[in-house]
């Protein structure tokens, strides 16, 4: 009887924790939002590994695509439809820098630093940004 309630108490345990740790994040994709437009809900966002953030199409005309040299080495090209939702599983650590692609010259960029992993910060720095992007992403990169 003993046994059977530890064994219970430890299974329980498990599962509330192994829920605890799940900090999946959800990033809306928004027209405007507070004095901004064409913005992402969230710039940056810091997550464990195997996390997922979901992105939701809140206003229409938006997208996510990872940035070509703004994702840790071995992910793959990411870019979602527009108009829909769209979610990712972090797999690997690192920073990964996106935009929606018909507005990332009006500031709608974002980071996801997965696993507190800033090793290729280099790579970041590096990326070619237009527009108003260019203007905020020192200040969110600083921020990483």
């Amino acid at each position: 009887m003993k046994l059977t309630k530890y064994l219970l108490s430890v299974i329980i345990l498990f599962i509330f924790s192994t829920n605890a740790f799940a900090a999946n994040e959800t990033i809306e994709m928004l027209n405007k939002q507070d004095k901004e437009r064409m913005v992402y809900s969230k710039k940056v966002v810091k997550i464990n590994l195997g996390d997922t953030v979901f992105w939701k199409a809140t206003d229409k005309g938006h997208n996510v695509e990872f940035i070509k040299g703004g994702v840790p080495e071995g992910v793959d090209k990411f870019k979602s439809k527009f108009n829909k939702d769209t979610e990712y599983k972090f797999t690997i650590p690192g920073i990964y820098a996106y935009w929606c692609t018909p507005h990332k010259t009006m500031g709608m960029i974002g980071f996801v630093v997965v696993g507190n992993d800033k090793s290729n910060i280099d790579a970041i720095k590096s990326i070619k940004f237009m527009g108003r992007s260019k203007k905020i992403a020192p200040d969110l990169i600083n921020s990483l």
